[in-house]
């Protein structure tokens, strides 16, 4: 190691004690060679010795990495995680205690009705049965108030996700594109994944399962829902996967790297699909409808 004066080196004009500053040097500085650091500190007074020099070293990149983590969260792809994590909370536990006040009202009326719009219903003091009683009104207001919130959530994912991922929304409808964003841990990780992860993103414990060899290989996991997959024939439904999670990937590298509208990703994903579709009808007259040839 070289112990030539560096005008590279991070500590250099930051004073000891600001650690703002000394934050984003070690941010932004660079050195073209590596040289004896600790040395160089105490020469230039930045640090008493190497260990002075090692702790403060420390704080910084401490320092660093709690400024990156706090911007990372603040980004929009995170906010768009959140609230779709928080959309289906909301809607997992309103739907269960839906459940439980339809067993409850049940004991006191025998008519009860069942379901998230029956707790709204007994709400809002709109039921036919006229159940009065207050701890099973004020779960069902517990009940409407969640799957409200479950709503504006989705209008709040609706209104946000083609902002943040224009191609993918466009080509999976803005539910589903938070939801592979969510599942990857953000747009940025989503964009880094091969198609064939983003093809099974939602079923990895069937994954999983059929690495440890007690299930065969999943074709799809949440872009089943996407409207190509589940409108394809069974047959041809793990070709339809294939075509999906492919463009899908190549959307979100696009609006990870460029944010570029381009709508001839959905074009060719609609053709691509128009193809695979119809296999099945030309088998069913009798033709080669030719094999899975992805």
């Amino acid at each position: 190691m070289t112990t030539e004066p560096s005008d590279s080196a991070w500590f250099r004009d930051v004073d000891p004690g600001d650690r703002d500053a000394a934050r984003d040097a070690i941010d932004q500085g660079n050195a073209n060679r590596p040289a004896d650091w600790p040395a160089q500190a105490v020469d230039a007074g930045f640090a008493d010795d190497k260990d002075d020099y090692y702790d403060r070293l420390h704080e910084a990149t401490m320092a660093a990495t709690r400024a990156e983590v706090r911007e990372r969260e603040r980004a929009d792809d995170q906010q768009l995680v959140h609230a779709i994590r928080a959309m289906d909370d909301c809607s997992r536990t309103a739907n269960e205690l839906a459940e439980r006040l339809a067993e409850w009202a049940g004991t006191v009326d025998p008519d009860a009705g069942t379901g998230v719009e029956y707790a709204r219903t007994l709400a809002r003091g709109e039921s036919e049965d006229g159940l009065e009683e207050p701890a099973i009104r004020s779960l069902a207001e517990r009940v409407a108030g969640l799957a409200d919130e479950a709503d504006e959530l989705r209008e709040f994912v609706e209104r946000q996700t083609p902002a943040v991922a224009p191609n993918l929304s466009a080509l999976a409808e803005p539910v589903l594109a938070a939801r592979l964003i969510s599942l990857a841990g953000g747009l940025e990780a989503l964009a880094k994944k091969p198609s064939g992860t983003v093809q099974v993103l939602g079923a990895e414990d069937a994954l999983f399962a059929h690495l440890r060899g007690h299930a065969p290989s999943p074709k799809h996991g949440i872009i089943y829902t996407h409207d190509a997959v589940r409108g394809t024939h069974p047959e041809n439904r793990g070709s339809a996967a294939r075509a999906v999670a492919g463009k899908l990937s190549i959307a979100a590298r696009v609006d990870h790297y460029s944010g570029e509208l381009k709508p001839e990703l959905e074009a060719e994903l609609a053709e691509r699909i128009e193809t695979i579709q119809a296999r099945t009808t030309d088998e069913d007259a009798g033709t080669d409808g030719g094999a899975d040839d992805e």
